[in-house]
């Protein structure tokens, strides 16, 4: 498994407790397929700069979508760029690709999984193993999941974090989420300004 599908596995557990923001689930997703890709060598990180190498198929078929999808021209794409594009709708994608091959269940016409939690990994390897590396603090997938407000930062093995790609994709992905969380604010400021502008206040 991916650290993208062991993620989503780990949130739709998380989702069963607390309801997940879709938008900031996606961006985690889109960086965790950064990291998935670097370890594939489909790519290699050029400071924030995200350069394709010879594709070569990863047995993962979002994987793969993923690494078609990279900008193979100069000057490439930054990080940031790649989780805004790559990541609109990536939850969903993840969900139904997961429901697709047989990995969770949930009612039919059930529309927002990851908001409601009704949506459930079923128990599976690939399940087991995501709670394996969830439980043994796996320092990238913590940080990804604490980026999507799952689990608290982590505290230990702060020296794999440490490497340039590392550090370039976790700041980007941390960014990214605070600048959609902005973008929610300001909306909700301007929705109850209207309101109240509505009710002639």
């Amino acid at each position: 498994m991916t650290t993208a599908r062991d993620l989503a596995i780990v949130a739709l557990d998380a989702a069963s407790d607390k309801p997940l923001e879709q938008g900031d689930l996606s961006l985690v997703l889109a960086g965790a397929e950064v990291f998935d890709l670097i370890e594939a060598h489909a790519l290699v990180l050029e400071g924030d700069r995200i350069l394709p190498s010879a594709q070569a198929p990863t047995g993962d078929r979002l994987l793969d979508e993923a690494a078609s999808a990279l900008v193979r021209r100069e000057p490439y794409e930054s990080v940031e760029d790649w989780l805004w594009r790559r990541g609109r709708g990536l939850s969903s994608a993840y969900v139904d690709d997961l429901h697709r091959i047989g990995l969770t269940t949930r009612p039919r016409g059930l529309r927002i999984p990851l908001r409601t939690g009704r949506t459930e990994p079923v128990d599976s390897t690939a399940r087991r193993e995501a709670e394996e590396r969830w439980a043994a603090g796996e320092p990238v997938l913590a940080a990804l999941a604490a980026a999507a407000g799952i689990g608290d930062e982590p505290t230990d093995g702060a020296e794999d974090l440490a490497d340039d790609a590392t550090t370039t994709v976790l700041a980007a992905v941390g960014d990214a989420v605070m600048e959609l969380e902005a973008v929610r604010q300001r909306k909700a400021i301007e929705d109850a300004a209207f309101d109240n502008v509505w009710r002639g206040y």
